[in-house]
């Protein structure tokens, strides 16, 4: 479809070129920075109905990835939708979905609410509005990477590739496409930007591949562990109950998707430095500082807690700390012992391969970091 011309295509995004810019003195952290930039377009249904499921397989590669001086680097991810009329024209059909966020709950559910519609889609522009909006780390250390996918030709819009690409390598960014559909047919749509765009890369999926959900013996162990671990959270705030109802919600729905994609999510559940809830669970509040405990409003705590003094709170949560951590190792173990059956079923059954967007995403996410200083343990 022949886009149509906009009398002002760039309204609302700023053209400062990106070596103009006055940064912030970097900072001693290193972080991993994502943005998730998708086409909602009509043909998209299967790589959105990826991308709910997958999500875990990302974060929990994320979360294996250590920094030289073995510490974690905290991550961040941000969602954005393009390719569809819903959003407004002058502002190339892109909606900012959520900003780099750490709330893993929060963003499965803000890709749980995408629908799709069709539409035209303005890749440049919307790496662009992504490198614009987005707070970027100032650390060249920090591994900041774009990730977008969808199809059809990558030069629609008012704003092209090659001035999304310049703003990208100015603020040290990584782009990496991902074509949905044949790889070819990609290229002959200008998605192969590897060397314009921070040396990202280029690749292609099936969107529309299910992926096969195979039974194992700790499935069931594994869900009865999760429900264990909720139970271990201590919702306090104004707006606790309510993040814990979300994840709770979150576990219905991504268990709604498939097997697998319940069991990735309890997988991330049992990484502490992945999945922290300090916002409003008061065992990931505490963590090894036990003063936070003294600050909290003992009335936003459920009813059963909120007579018991700070003492006595302090010992609950020790108690809960260490339950959750005996869970949390108990499922580490479990999924180990999971997916080497999985990977033994795969071998007899000798099926190939199909690209989605997880086994490409853990593909490039293990090969870039090594750029950063950090490696995937």
């Amino acid at each position: 479809m022949k886009p149509p011309v906009l009398t002002n295509p760039i309204e609302e995004v700023q053209t400062k070129p990106a070596h103009s810019k006055v940064f912030p003195p970097p900072t001693t952290d290193q972080k991993i920075q994502v943005a998730i930039l998708l086409d909602v377009s009509n043909s998209m249904d299967g790589l959105i109905d990826q991308a709910k499921a997958q999500l875990w397989t990302m974060v929990n590669t994320l979360g294996r990835v250590h920094c030289d001086n073995k510490a974690n680097p905290k991550i961040e991810i941000a969602l954005y939708e393009y390719g569809t009329p819903r959003n407004d024209v002058r502002n190339g059909y892109i909606k900012q979905i959520n900003n780099f966020i750490s709330d893993l709950d929060s963003l499965s559910e803000n890709l749980f609410a995408l629908t799709t519609n069709g539409g035209d889609e303005y890749c440049g522009h919307v790496i662009f509005k992504s490198l614009q909006q987005l707070k970027w780390d100032a650390n060249p250390n920090s591994y900041k990477v774009v990730f977008i996918a969808g199809n059809e030709s990558f030069r629609q819009g008012g704003v092209s590739f090659t001035q999304a690409c310049t703003e990208a390598k100015g603020k040290g960014v990584i782009v990496n496409t991902i074509y949905c559909g044949d790889r070819q047919q990609g290229i002959r749509e200008y998605w192969n930007l590897v060397g314009e765009c921070g040396n990202g890369s280029f690749s292609n999926i099936n969107q529309d591949h299910k992926i096969e959900d195979i039974a194992t013996p700790y499935d069931d162990e594994i869900f009865k562990l999760n429900e264990q671990l909720n139970g271990t959270y201590i919702t306090y705030g104004a707006r606790g109950k309510e993040y814990y109802s979300k994840q709770e919600q979150m576990d219905a729905a991504n268990a709604g998707m498939s097997k697998k994609a319940a069991i990735k999510r309890t997988e991330t559940k049992s990484n502490s430095k992945v999945y922290n809830n300090s916002v409003w669970d008061l065992v990931d509040c505490a963590g090894d500082n036990e003063a936070e405990i003294e600050k909290i409003d003992k009335k936003t705590l459920p009813d059963s807690l909120q007579n018991k003094t700070t003492a006595q709170l302090k010992v609950i949560v020790r108690e809960k700390k260490k339950e959750r951590a005996a869970i949390q190792a108990k499922i580490i173990a479990l999924n180990q012992q999971r997916e080497q059956y999985i990977n033994d079923q795969k071998k007899k059954g000798g099926a190939a391969t199909v690209s989605t967007l997880e086994t490409e995403v853990e593909r490039i996410i293990g090969e870039q970091v090594k750029r950063f200083k950090m490696k995937i343990e």
